[in-house]
């Protein structure tokens, strides 16, 4: 989200539990294109102010219902979007990262159709 939209927006990401740092796959796979998540911080969904947000994306259908239960109360609003989850996939180092590569690219795709184009992330970096 950082990559395409810079801070015309805020933005946040929690896991539902402690994390013990950020996968190196994921690192990885968004090197890739140009996206240094290295100083990423884990957080939870206890970490954040409701407050703070518009809207909370959630990816599996347990984050889908503790977003709800944050945003009761608040003008928070939840939308789910279900994806296959590649830490699940087994088989070999290529087969593991093209299942976060596509994870990668179809998360690019719904951010860019939900709020527009945004920057065009490429395998150099992004360019505006």
């Amino acid at each position: 989200m950082r990559s395409l939209y810079g801070d015309r927006v805020y933005v946040d990401s929690c896991g539902l539990a402690p994390g013990e740092g950020l996968d190196p796959l994921v690192q990885a796979v968004m090197a890739e294109i140009g996206v240094d998540v290295s100083t990423h911080v884990s957080q939870t969904f206890d970490d954040l102010d409701p407050d703070a947000f518009d809207l909370v994306i959630a990816l599996t259908t347990e984050a889908r219902g503790r977003a709800e239960e944050m945003a009761r109360g608040v003008a928070t609003q939840v939308e789910y979007w279900p994806l296959r989850d590649p830490t699940l996939v087994e088989g070999s180092r290529q087969t593991v990262l093209e299942a976060y590569r596509e994870t990668r690219d179809i998360l690019a795709a719904r951010l860019k159709e939900r709020f527009g184009p945004g920057a065009v992330l490429a395998p150099r970096g992004v360019v505006d």
